[in-house]
């Protein structure tokens, strides 16, 4: 297995494998990690693997919090060897008590923190994120907040998923007015065939210096390699549960691609990987897995090729 490389996200001093873990599927009805034993065995792989960046939030799993539950259980003795990121601001149905629909706010994010730290088994949270903008309370407040639970040491670094440009703009100069922490990471859809993110978002993102983190980086699967025209695996996402992917997608151009790939002795997977981590600012590729050799194959594919401009330029002409 090749070592799989390091970055800074963003400007910060935090160090994160350029391959993460996304843990929505810890817990998931219906998968093989829907199970303490699962998760355990996804963990211990990932671990193994030299993987460092971990990703889940307080929503996740069949029912909510379950994700970070079952992964406090995986982590023991492996805490200090991971970069734990888990989200907060999605409506946790009264989980974390009445929210009024402000969760940004100082009352919620307490609550939110401690449930998760809880669940997790930590005393600390290396990248706290908020998941989704909050119409409802001044950025100022969110940004207060998470100043001072950096201050007490239960979080780290701090992030933000689901913001648009104009948002991530208006969160750095609030931090500097105030002399807040910044957030140092954005997380947002970003894949082949998603590239909205180029119009606002990544730009916003290189002017302050975020590290950017894709999540449905390979489209829910569809670019692992497995599917075609006809189908995929029985037991993937896609054809449980989003089978009008597979039926949308542009089949001309994904077979162009792997044409492309062929030609080069990569495989899809490889050169997806490459493409995204060739994009600036983009600092570390969250793909989920269910399996322990999904872990193996993503670490690999990581590594597995390094594409001239010319390559990376072809593949985003491709898919424009």
């Amino acid at each position: 297995m090749a070592d799989i490389d390091f970055q800074r996200l963003g400007n910060s001093g935090l160090i994160v494998s350029s391959i993460g873990l996304g843990c929505n599927n810890f817990g998931r009805l219906g998968t093989a990690t829907e199970t303490q034993d699962g998760t355990n065995a996804v963990i211990d792989a990932a671990v193994d693997a030299g993987v460092t960046l971990l990703d889940t939030a307080d929503i996740y799993g069949a029912e909510r919090g379950l994700s970070e539950t079952l992964m406090g259980n995986a982590l023991k003795g492996k805490r200090d060897r991971i970069v734990l990121a888990t989200k907060f601001g999605m409506d946790m149905a009264g989980s974390n008590g009445p929210d009024w629909n402000a969760r940004g706010s100082r009352r919620y994010i307490r609550l939110a923190v401690e449930a998760s730290l809880t669940r997790l088994q930590t005393d600390w949270i290396d990248l706290y994120q908020l998941h989704r903008p909050d119409e409802n309370t001044p950025i100022e407040e969110t940004l207060a907040t998470l100043d001072d639970l950096i201050t007490e040491g239960k979080i780290r670094y701090i992030g933000h998923s689901n913001l648009a440009g104009w948002q991530i703009a208006e969160a750095e100069f609030t931090a500097r007015l105030h002399g807040h922490p910044k957030f140092i990471s954005s997380q947002n859809e970003y894949s082949l065939l998603v590239r909205d993110a180029e119009d606002e978002v990544l730009p916003a993102v290189n002017a302050y210096g975020l590290g950017f983190l894709p999540f449905f980086p390979l489209y829910n699967g569809l670019f692992t390699g497995k599917f075609t025209r006809d189908g995929g695996p029985a037991d993937s996402r896609i054809m449980r549960s989003r089978s009008h992917l597979l039926e949308q997608a542009p089949w001309d151009l994904i077979e162009r691609y792997e044409a492309f790939c062929a030609e080069r002795g990569v495989t899809m997977l490889a050169a997806t990987f490459a493409w995204l981590l060739a994009q600036p600012g983009l600092t570390s590729v969250i793909a989920g897995a269910t399996r322990p050799e999904q872990i193996v194959a993503n670490a690999d594919a990581a590594t597995a090729w390094h594409p001239t401009p010319d390559d990376v330029a072809w593949i985003s002409d491709l898919f424009a």
